[in-house]
Parts: C-alpha cells; structure tokens; sequence
C-alpha cells in the first residue's frame, strides 16, 4: 500500500524559513517524479513544486528563488525547504506521486498524503 507523509509544518514569522519532508512507503521512490501542492482556505490546490526522477526541478513563479526541492531516494524522502516565507504561503502543503504528462498539473499526480500545515503571521 502506497503511503504518503507529510511533516514539518508549523506557525513562523514572515521571513522566516521552514522545511517540510514527505516520506514515502510502499512504491518505487526513485522511479518517481514527486510534487509539492498547496491549499489555502477557499482555494484550489495549486503546483508548488517539482522534482523528477532524474532530479530535473519545477517550480511556480511566486516560490522561485525562495524555495527548494530535494529527494534523498536512499530514504524515500522530499523535501521542500521554504525561505523568506510570506503571509500568502499560508496553506495546507501536500506531496503526491507524479504518474505521466506535465508537472505542473494536479491530475498528473496520485497517491496524495495528508498535508501539512503551513501558517506564516506578518
């Protein structure tokens, strides 16, 4: 059974950095392209961030340059370093498992976690 976890989130600072992991089980990790969603109250889940197999990265546009993503396939783990967070990255963070086509979009990914919560105060 494939299973996602998500940790890591918490209540910091505008400014201030965070780093959140996901921890997979029950598939071929390295075989796998993962990506970062995020979901703020009364809004879409939207891209964050990507990682390929081969460790090729995407990212959107309001997180370039401020944040990271990282895979350590040995322990089946993405990260998502967050630096010089802003109010509006305030949302839920989940991971998922890239399947096929662009990823950048929602429904190319499976097997999402349960989230981790994201809260940065001005």
């Amino acid at each position: 059974q494939v299973q996602l976890v998500e940790s890591g989130g918490g209540l910091v600072q505008a400014g201030d950095s965070l780093r959140v992991s996901c921890a997979a089980s029950g598939l071929t990790f390295s075989s796998y392209g993962m990506g970062w969603f995020r979901q703020a109250p009364g809004k879409e889940r939207e891209f964050v961030a990507a990682i390929s197999w081969g460790g090729v990265t995407y990212y959107t546009d309001s997180v370039k340059g401020r944040f990271t993503i990282s895979r350590d396939n040995a322990k089946k783990v993405v990260y998502l370093q967050m630096n010089s967070l802003r109010p509006e990255d305030t949302a839920a963070y989940y991971c998922a498992a890239h399947v096929s086509g662009s990823y950048y979009g929602r429904g190319n990914y499976k097997n999402w976690g349960q989230g981790t919560q994201v809260t940065v105060s001005s």
